[in-house]
């Protein structure tokens, strides 16, 4: 039998049109919802275009901090450094109360030894009592050098602000009473004896006030900013090495904090502050604050991003990269004791930034490793 016989009549062919499953799912989209607009009675009808009212104001595509490129920390206008106000706590009072009573324990101590010294040996209480005259006037003295020291402090930190509020606008008179003051603060420091002659050439001069400041600023600053940065570089040169060769974490902390208050004194002193022991720990307790207020705390990142691309990271072994980031923070400390040692603020002169040490201590580490690598490879 044939194929036919066993299959019964073929069918004839026609044609199909192909379609997609995007479309066959549209299509049968349609066909529901037009069933279901049959259904209940109503069906669809095109909406007409309205304008929708404004209500929540859009963030625009430009105001998005991820999608911007980070700035560059040194290339921000730092916040001028201004004197913290000081406000009687209930903490100054109990430290003041207690130095009182402190006081007047150590002074009945004294006074019932030199009784009881007279009573047994007079000699010998008489040189209690001179001994005891002694270390009051040696007090006294203490006392007037601390006053001095914060007054010096507070001296500095009101021209600065004084300056940083009227440099745009003050009139000839006001500035040269101000350039005058700054002159007389750091008359004992024989860098600016250039600068004070310079302005004292024009004092017949008309020049209006703020461009009197900016040359005043070039002239007086320019020699303390000199030795200013090389004190930095010096004690960020110092911290790499020592805290790259150093076996323990706490001996970096301690010369880190060594290095910073001696760091900060002598910028002090430069800029003519030279405070004391309580003007130098209120000013350590300022210049952190500072550094918090200008972000250069939380830097660790981009500083090491600057030396990895400076190509150093495959020079330098991994204690020496350390020693490098401890020295580049001790560069951030001092550029902010600048900010706040400085009796004018940087308006006519660049402020520094990391930028301007990062090369000389990088290249100063790089050459205290070169000895190392040689001596590995013989």
């Amino acid at each position: 039998m044939s194929d036919h016989d066993e299959t019964g009549p073929s069918r004839k062919p026609r044609a199909f049109s192909v379609e997609d499953d995007a479309s066959a799912a549209r299509k049968t989209t349609e066909a529901s919802g037009a069933a279901r607009g049959k259904v209940g009675g109503k069906p669809d009808k095109p909406r007409k275009p309205a304008s929708l009212p404004v209500t929540v104001e859009m963030t625009k595509a430009g105001d998005d901090p991820f999608d911007t490129p980070a700035a560059d920390p040194d290339a921000l206008t730092p916040p001028p450094a201004r004197p913290r106000k000081r406000r009687l706590t209930a903490g100054k009072v109990l430290l003041a109360a207690l130095g009182f009573l402190a006081a007047l324990a150590i002074g009945m101590w004294t006074d019932t030894l030199i009784r009881d010294l007279f009573d047994r040996v007079p000699w010998l209480g008489w040189i209690a009592s001179v001994a005891a005259g002694v270390a009051a006037l040696a007090l006294t003295a203490l006392v007037i050098r601390e006053i001095a020291g914060l007054r010096r402090l507070a001296r500095v930190a009101g021209l600065r602000a004084e300056i940083s509020r009227k440099g745009d606008a003050a009139s000839a008179k006001e500035a040269r009473a101000l350039a005058a003051q700054v002159s007389s603060l750091i008359a004992a420091n024989p860098l600016s004896a250039h600068g004070r002659k310079s302005l004292e050439a024009l004092e017949g001069e008309i020049i209006d006030g703020p461009h009197y400041l900016a040359f005043a600023e070039r002239e007086l600053m320019a020699g303390l900013d000199r030795q200013a940065r090389q004190l930095v570089l010096n004690a960020s040169r110092r911290v790499s090495v020592v805290t790259a060769v150093s076996p323990r974490a706490f001996v970096d902390l301690a010369y880190v904090v060594f290095e910073a208050v001696r760091l900060i004194r002598a910028m002090a002193e430069l800029y003519g502050g030279r405070p004391g022991t309580i003007g130098m720990i209120r000013l350590f307790r300022d210049v952190i604050a500072h550094l918090a207020v200008t972000g250069a705390v939380a830097a660790g990142d981009s500083l090491i991003q600057q030396v990895v691309g400076h190509g150093l990271a495959a020079k330098l072994s991994a204690r020496l990269g350390e020693g490098v980031i401890n020295g580049l923070m001790t560069a951030r400390i001092g550029i902010s004791a600048m900010d706040l040692c400085r009796p004018m603020p940087f308006r006519a002169v660049q402020r520094p930034g990391i930028g301007n040490f990062i090369r000389d201590i990088a290249s100063f580490a790089e050459a205290e490793a070169r000895p190392g690598d040689k001596a590995g490879r013989e």
